[in-house]
């Protein structure tokens, strides 16, 4: 008597995003990207000594937009630190920063601590604000389809914003740093509050990249930015990799809030400016790559500085979009994005 053996079919595999936080294409794929902007770079700094007829100044505004490009890249870093694991384009990342900003302005104001040590109250704040953002407004099922997420942050945004008005007014407020210097390197004069905002945005940076690559929670967290179904099925405690992941992302606001305060000046509407450049950040830098937000910082930084050279009188944000255009038309997915 023959025994009839049936085939059995396997369930399907769930899809894999690919999308990945810490780099894109092949590294030869990369280089070659990354020689094509430098060489981009160099000719529109070339270009600029001609317009200039200075290399001094020049060479200020290389090394200016240097360092502020570094504190949009840690700022860009939450940002897309929450989109390539949540899928969440988060408007609410720049009324968060602006919350960070008047917590140390009210730190420094009622107790004279320095303002750099009140990260220790901000980051953790802004962690445990994320948090609650997330599990109570976003976690739920009204916050799963993309059409409520932007609608949720959106309108968070309106609130904070409006909240911050209503308790600190308009009047621009300052956070004065003790001790400040200015020094001279090769020419450019560099302020004491941009260096430590810049050193301080590489170190917070370098230690987000030490998460993701070499804690087990950093495993978990790129598992379910590349396959959240899957990374579930092997034990991973999704929901609780959303909600950390988003706290995260928003303490990252809120270091860069803090480093930058005595830089700027605070007002409840800051944000925005600040938001609008996270996302050109974001996008140049390719969606959901923390690796490539870094270096779109530094990117948009100097963009920033050389468009005062090229224009006149004119905003700087101008150059900014005008480069986000050429990118999203001729390389939607960023520069360090993964080709679909």
């Amino acid at each position: 008597m023959s025994t009839i053996r049936t085939k059995t079919q396997s369930p399907p595999t769930p899809a894999v995003r690919r999308r990945p936080l810490l780099g894109g294409d092949g590294t030869g794929a990369v280089l070659k990207r990354a020689a094509v902007t430098g060489g981009l770079v160099a000719a529109a700094i070339a270009v600029a000594l001609i317009k200039s007829g200075s290399g001094l100044v020049v060479w200020q505004s290389v090394v200016t937009g240097l360092l502020m490009g570094g504190l949009y890249g840690l700022i860009a870093m939450g940002l897309t630190l929450i989109f390539g694991v949540l899928d969440i384009v988060n408007f609410a990342h720049g009324a968060l920063l602006a919350i960070a900003m008047f917590i140390a302005f009210g730190v420094v104001q009622g107790t004279g601590l320095h303002p750099y040590l009140t990260l220790l109250v901000a980051v953790p704040a802004l962690f445990l604000i994320g948090a609650a953002v997330h599990r109570g407004l976003l976690g739920g099922t009204g916050g799963a389809s993309l059409e409520n997420q932007l609608l949720i942050t959106l309108g968070l945004s309106l609130l904070l914003e409006n909240g911050l008005l209503m308790f600190f007014g308009a009047e621009p407020k300052t956070v004065a740093l003790p001790g400040d210097f200015q020094f001279s390197l090769f020419g450019a004069v560099v302020p004491g509050a941009r260096l430590y905002a810049f050193a301080g945005a590489v170190l917070i940076g370098a230690a987000l990249f030490w998460l993701l690559r070499r804690t087990r929670f950093g495993t978990a967290i790129r598992a379910v930015a590349a396959n959240g179904q899957g990374a579930e099925l092997v034990g991973v405690n999704v929901r609780r990799v959303h909600t950390l992941t988003f706290a995260i992302g928003t303490a990252c606001a809120g270091a860069a809030a803090v480093l930058a305060a005595p830089l700027v000046t605070v007002t409840p509407t800051l944000g925005e400016q600040f938001n609008i450049t996270a996302f050109v950040v974001v996008v140049l830098g390719g969606m959901g790559n923390v690796a490539g937000a870094l270096v779109g910082g530094l990117l948009i930084g100097l963009v920033e500085q050389l468009t005062t050279i090229y224009m006149d009188g004119q905003s700087s944000l101008l150059g900014v979009f005008a480069v986000f255009l050429i990118v999203l038309f001729l390389r939607p997915q960023g520069l360090f994005g993964r080709r679909a």
